[in-house]
């Protein structure tokens, strides 16, 4: 097979060998779908991955579709594509892959018991046939600076971390700004994303490092400060902390400034845009009910653990750096809350509880 001919530097080369080789464990003759947009950072990681998956002799396709927002769906062709079930799938998008029509309008069943509403994730979660990263928004100085790290040591701890939140009851969450929150996590699993993605099933963020799991449904109580960054339509670094008032696992209450207001409008189009897509046919009305009320529910509790990430005003790094937690509105990872949105909120400097037991004091992990 004849080599392609991108430009790409070769510090961006360098972090994409790393993301083939040490994250994703890429062979010769495997199939590598990437699928981009044609927006300048994007495009540029996508080739050098297509140069890092060809140059291990694998066989790379460069799938570019359209720029995606939250609310968007993705293009059929990119859907069909990934239903040909490659053995690795790559989204890089400058916000959002988009959402799966078929999907929403018919979840896919999963081995597991639980339905998707997205082929990507049905694929690797549900029946566990690929292998994947996905990194929305990302930039060539996040990727370059990020994924090169010590993965052993990373994998290391985000082991520690999950067995203390393996089998516990409830966490809570202090912070001096005034975070004071409790939620039980009986029955969920923690979920790691370690950089550890070599087998059918497995995947996560790149940059990745975080330690997540979903509160048991009804249970969270208290008040949640953000006071890092926030993902609404665009990650926003927040001036003034944004206090949420939480009750029985949803938000009843958002106070503080212009982040407050812009998170309570995000909220409120997410609450509407079920309903519209009902009427055209694109979601069950039963399932636009379930949506709506879903956008103020607690669908997320993670702790960073990347040791390069810092608060950038992007999610994607910001909720990965060490010494931070964050929790998402919207819908979880357990598939039991369902929404349009899945917004996540930084809290910095936290003091983290598990059952009692210290796990992070002031944003110092105590393992």
């Amino acid at each position: 097979m004849s080599k392609p001919h991108f430009r790409v530097s070769a510090e961006l080369l360098k972090a994409a060998d790393i993301a083939v080789n040490e994250v994703l464990g890429v062979k010769k003759d495997e199939h590598v779908l990437i699928i981009t947009n044609p927006v300048r950072d994007v495009h540029r990681i996508s080739q050098a991955l297509y140069l890092a998956s060809s140059n291990v002799d694998a066989l790379p396709t460069l799938m570019v579709q359209p720029k995606k927002t939250t609310f968007d769906l993705a293009e059929p062709a990119v859907i069909n594509a990934i239903k040909s079930e490659p053995e690795v799938a790559i989204s890089l998008s400058a916000e959002r892959l988009g959402k799966d029509k078929d999907g929403l309008a018919n979840p896919y069943k999963g081995l597991d018991g639980k339905t998707y509403t997205h082929i990507f994730s049905q694929l690797l979660r549900g029946v566990k046939k690929i292998r994947a990263f996905w990194s929305p928004t990302v930039t060539t100085d996040m990727f370059t600076r990020t994924v090169p790290i010590d993965y052993p040591v990373l994998q290391k701890i985000t082991t520690k971390v999950a067995e203390v939140m393996k089998d516990a009851a409830e966490v809570n969450v202090k912070t001096a700004l005034g975070t004071d929150v409790t939620f039980g996590i009986k029955g969920r699993k923690p979920m790691t994303d370690d950089g550890d993605f070599k087998t059918p099933g497995k995947g996560g963020n790149l940059p990745c490092g975080e330690v997540f799991i979903s509160p048991t449904l009804g249970t969270a109580k208290g008040t949640i400060v953000f006071d890092g960054s926030i993902t609404l339509e665009r990650t926003l670094i927040i001036k003034d902390p944004v206090k949420i008032t939480i009750r029985k696992g949803f938000i009843t209450r958002i106070d503080g400034g212009k982040e407050a207001r812009t998170l309570e409008a995000y909220i409120r189009k997410a609450e509407k845009k079920p309903f519209k897509m009902a009427k055209k046919g694109e979601l069950a009305k039963e399932k636009a009910i379930e949506y709506a009320k879903n956008a103020r529910n607690v669908g997320e509790f993670g702790i960073g653990l990347n040791p390069k990430a810092k608060i950038i005003g992007n999610v994607l790094e910001d909720e990965k750096v060490l010494g931070t937690v964050h929790f998402a509105i919207g819908s979880n990872y357990d598939q039991d809350a369902l929404a349009l949105i899945h917004s996540d909120g930084i809290v910095k400097n936290p003091t983290v509880t598990v059952d009692g037991k210290p796990l992070m004091t002031k944003g110092r992990l105590q393992i």
